[in-house]
């Protein structure tokens, strides 16, 4: 089912002009600033400041000194957690003018960005709250002479580089925590999906952030992004984006050995075995593989279906993903948005030639969609997918869900486990003896259990093998914002180690 793009919805739009954040003021980049077009309605919508290496190490000795000499580390933690409770109240405040940006830079249907924003307030509360929790250890067990305490001590600077898929929410799962532990940063979002982080920005400061705590510099990887990974002044480096570039990260990291969190890509695998819930699970297969377009890390582009129920199970899910709305984002209604940009979408056809070529068929769509405008791709099902080829090793990132079979647990788990990827993963059967069992045996950070793609502030996200490095979100997630320090406190007198020789 299509719905098609409204030709005069952004008739009236002036594209915004967006400036970056640098120790509290607001500034144009020298160069030519970069036009967002909208990937639904071929319109520029946006224009962001194109920033420099030059304007990225600024930013980043604004964060040193507001580190180094500023009130923000130095703020109670109680009088931290109101600031970030207050700017939690204003992104809701501000929640449709948010949702408005991302929806028309980056094609996200309107209904689901209301969401994110949300569950990013959520966040940023949740993080005010653990804000308040952090604290170190003490140990008066070393002896009546020793007392040792152990200190958290916010780590430092703090580069955050976001992805264009998820521009707000993933900001929120990194900037809160950071700014809870009593960190600085430099956020650099993505040059395609700026304009909700540079509203950020102002939110931050009529919150009460104090100048220079919080930078946002816009702009290119190459120009912004590698200065942002390899300055010696940047003590945490907090990146999400593919795979690729996370390795890239990592090299420029490793220059001066930051401490490094990378969220990286998946290969998500659904198993369903004969004995599921099956009207569950159907409408779980279709959301995990179309949700955001499948322009998603955690999309459960991999169906490993038992044998025994494929056939029915392929038709099922081809007949409900019929109904799927795919159109304009502006359109409530709209379950599917746009495609990023016209180069992504040929990336997705190019997996979905290569996986025909090489013996895969197609259940269900198979190609782009004419809406009067923008970039459209309908949900695709490929049947006959065999382990072995692209389409069901690699992230397509695109509304594209590959079928594979299994006969046993063991042969699914092969399966599941056979590529690079571990960020996620689902179970699906009413034995929970079976769900136990994958949900350890598979090698991923996330199992779901006769559900998929839920998530809670409070628990840990992050992946197996090259799926990324540490995690967010959780209990802990503001520690890795820090350093903890030993106090080793002698009391009394001590045992001196040079005993003179007596005559």
């Amino acid at each position: 089912m299509t719905v098609l793009v409204n030709p005069t919805a952004l008739a009236n739009h002036k594209a915004r002009e967006f400036g970056m954040l640098i120790g509290g003021k607001w500034e144009q980049g020298t160069g030519a600033p970069i036009e967002r077009i909208a990937p639904s309605h071929g319109v520029v919508v946006s224009r962001v400041a194109a920033g420099s290496k030059a304007d990225a190490e600024r930013a980043i000795k604004a964060a040193r000194d507001a580190f180094e000499e500023g009130p923000w580390p130095r703020l109670t933690a109680s009088e931290r957690s109101a600031i970030l409770l207050k700017a939690a109240d204003l992104i809701a405040a501000r929640s449709e003018e948010l949702a408005f940006l991302d929806a028309i830079e980056a094609g996200k249907p309107i209904s689901q960005v209301r969401g994110e924003i949300a569950g990013s307030v959520d966040i940023w509360r949740y993080a005010a709250a653990l804000a308040r929790s952090l604290h170190g250890e003490s140990y008066n067990t070393l002896g009546d002479g020793t007392l040792g305490v152990v200190l958290r001590e916010a780590i430092g600077v703090v580069s955050i580089i976001t992805p264009w898929n998820f521009p707000f929410l993933i900001v929120a799962q990194k900037l809160p925590f950071a700014l809870a532990a009593g960190c600085t940063a430099v956020v650099k979002p993505s040059e395609l999906t700026s304009g909700s982080t540079v509203v950020l920005g102002e939110i931050l400061l009529e919150a009460g952030v104090p100048a220079g705590v919080v930078n946002i510099v816009t702009g290119t990887g190459p120009e912004v992004g590698a200065v942002m990974t390899s300055h010696p002044h940047v003590d945490v480096v907090s990146f999400t984006g593919s795979t690729g570039v996370g390795r890239l990260t990592m090299a420029n990291a490793a220059q001066t050995l930051k401490k490094v969190s990378l969220e990286l890509g998946g290969k998500n695998p659904q198993i369903v075995f004969p004995d599921a819930d099956l009207d569950a699970f159907i409408d779980a297969a279709v959301f995990g593989a179309y949700f955001n377009a499948g322009e998603c890390c955690n999309a459960g582009s991999r169906l490993i279906l038992h044998r025994s129920i494929a056939e029915s199970v392929i038709s099922r899910v081809a007949e409900l993903a019929q109904k799927v709305r795919v159109g304009d984002p502006l359109d409530p209604t709209t379950q599917v948005g746009a495609i990023i940009t016209p180069q992504h979408l040929e990336k997705i056809n190019g997996f979905v030639d290569g996986a025909l070529k090489t013996g895969a068929e197609v259940a269900h769509g198979g190609g782009g969609l004419d809406l009067g405008m923008g970039q459209f791709m309908a949900p695709t099902i490929l049947s006959g997918v065999t382990p072995d080829m692209a389409v069901a090793r690699e992230e397509v990132f695109g509304p594209v869900l590959s079928v594979l079979t299994f006969d046993t647990a063991a042969e699914a788990i092969s399966i599941a486990n056979s590529i690079d990827y571990g960020l996620s993963a689902g179970v699906w059967s009413r034995d929970f003896d079976t769900c136990l069992t994958i949900g350890r045996k598979v090698k991923a950070g996330t199992i779901w259990m006769n559900t998929f793609m839920d998530g809670a502030s409070e628990l840990p996200f992050g992946g197996y093998k090259q799926s990324g490095l540490g995690r967010e979100l959780g209990l802990h997630a503001v520690e890795d914002y820090t350093e903890t320090k030993t106090l080793n406190m002698h009391i009394g007198s001590r045992t001196n180690w040079w005993v003179p020789k007596t005559e």
